[in-house]
């Protein structure tokens, strides 16, 4: 029993609280249900365990018996509030946040100690400004020692008064960082106007334990500052993504447990767009990261297989760049990789710019890649759907390694920086099929696929998955009950025995 926790008064009730529960039983105490479900429950047995479903009923409650528990929670509270003696109060978690530290470095906290006791220092006095030259020798706040700085008057009385050597905690000053910088400017106010046009703050990246606090922190200011009319937002930040750790053998990398790695010595073995790559690709940025030196390797090869396809690809001397591509000129082949090519710029384009997934952003690329790598394009249109194909890659991996991407982006002739290149855009009527296979079921069951046109009405599919000899033979001796159409997906077929 915490007597600092909600009222402070005791309750016990061991038939619904496993640890009430564990107590009374290790003490032989009397264990009396209160609560029982509304139906037989073979797992109701006070004898084993509490039982803290709150779906039944009241009992042994007087007046309260046979109300449902949510019901009878606010009988009661209403019972105690008639009575004078309790009332429904919301218990909030929260603890005092001391904010003082013994440093030197930090926002001065504006204070005086008097001999009429704890002053806050005038609005016409501040700022309260540190002396610069401090010695800093690890004896404590050099502050404390500073004559200079202790030493003041109490304006109120005229009389000798400290200054408190106490520093803010950091978080006083990185709780309100993010509207400073848009108003980096104002030299005369802590905000301007500036920091209403950026904010609230699209995106918040932070680890989550780092995340807890400052987010906390953040909000309380940003309260503030709208209450004092220096923001017009209610909260700071629009999104939340807090990053996964990085794990190396299943523990979490840390230098007391001998597990980190120094990505400086594998920058070194093979370069930092290798190591970019692999940290992006091992997992989406919301989950833990598990450090394989194997996976290393293979981005780097995944690397080395751009370089030659852009290399390859040059040397058969037929780049084109800008060259627009006639959709009817195309062979089956190069339709299906131009509708892949498509298709993979707008995934990346969402991986990227709306979910943060890096990784299936990659696993895109590399299957446009393999793509793009069996293709043997034979005539002009095949070799622009190519080039379009090779650029587009080299563009879409950019923001992952941006190293490679600008040499090989120089190699097929470009003078400008991809940070100055426009991001793909998504050409619509590439994304057509002329056909589409379809899984067939019959009772649920995958029994065959078809491949229909892309156009082709409810009967002409149906006809289709019946015809297909895979699942005919499954519609022999059957009665069809029913069949089920998923445009673009699937056909169900429901049968029974004749």
């Amino acid at each position: 029993v915490l007597m600092e926790y909600g009222s402070g008064s005791v309750m016990a009730v061991p038939g619904h609280d496993q640890r009430e529960w564990e107590f009374a039983t290790q003490y032989v105490l009397p264990i009396k249900p209160v609560i029982q479900p509304l139906h037989d429950d073979p797992e109701y047995d006070l004898s084993e365990e509490a039982w803290c479903d709150k779906t039944g009923v009241t009992i042994h409650s007087g007046r309260f018996d046979g109300l449902p528990f949510a019901d009878a929670f606010n009988a009661v509270a209403e019972a105690l509030e008639d009575m004078g003696i309790g009332r429904v109060t919301t218990n909030y978690r929260l603890r005092d946040w001391g904010v003082g530290r013994q440093r030197y470095w930090g926002c001065p906290i504006p204070v005086i100690h008097t001999d009429e006791g704890l002053k806050t220092v005038r609005d016409e006095d501040l700022p309260v400004t540190l002396p610069e030259d401090v010695v800093v020798d690890g004896s404590g706040s050099p502050l404390a020692t500073r004559s200079d700085f202790v030493e003041t008057i109490d304006p109120d009385t005229g009389r000798p008064a400290k200054r408190e050597t106490d520093t803010f905690d950091t978080f006083m000053e990185s709780s309100w960082y993010y509207a400073r910088f848009a108003s980096a400017f104002s030299d005369d106010a802590m905000l301007d106007a500036h920091a209403n046009h950026w904010l609230p703050v699209d995106l918040y990246i932070g680890g989550i334990e780092h995340a807890i606090l400052h987010l906390l922190y953040a909000r309380f200011f940003h309260k503030v500052l709208r209450d004092l009319g220096l923001v017009n937002s209610d909260e700071p930040f629009k999104k939340l993504l807090t990053q996964g750790m990085v794990l190396k053998d299943g523990s979490k990398m840390s230098k007391s447990k001998g597990n980190t790695v120094d990505p400086q010595e594998l920058i070194d073995q093979y370069g930092a767009d290798t190591v970019r790559l692999f940290t992006m690709f091992a997992a989406p940025p919301e989950l833990s990261l598990e450090w394989s030196d194997d996976g290393v390797a293979g981005a780097h090869r995944f690397l080395k297989r751009i370089h030659t396809l852009v290399t390859e690809h040059l040397n058969q001397g037929h780049h084109v760049s800008n060259e627009p591509v006639d959709l009817d000129g195309l062979s089956d082949e190069a339709r299906d990789v131009y509708r892949k090519l498509h298709e993979t710029i707008a995934k990346v384009s969402d991986d990227i710019g709306r979910r943060y997934h890096f990784n299936t952003a990659i696993a895109s690329i590399m299957e446009l890649t393999n793509s793009v790598m069996k293709f043997d394009a034979t005539s002009d249109a095949d070799r622009a759907v190519r080039s379009e194909a090779v650029e587009a890659i080299v563009i879409l991996l950019s923001p992952i390694t941006p190293h490679i991407t600008e040499h090989l982006w120089s190699g097929l002739g470009h003078q400008n920086s991809l940070m100055d290149v426009p991001w793909p855009k998504v050409r619509e009527d590439a994304l057509t099929r002329n056909t589409l296979t379809l899984v067939v079921q019959v009772n649920g069951k995958l029994r065959g696929r078809i491949e229909v046109p892309s156009d082709a009405d409810q009967a002409t599919i149906l006809t289709m998955a019946r015809d297909e000899p895979q699942v005919a033979k499954f519609l022999e001796g059957m009665v069809e009950k029913k069949a089920i159409v998923v445009p673009q997906k699937l056909v169900n077929l429901v049968v029974a025995p004749v």
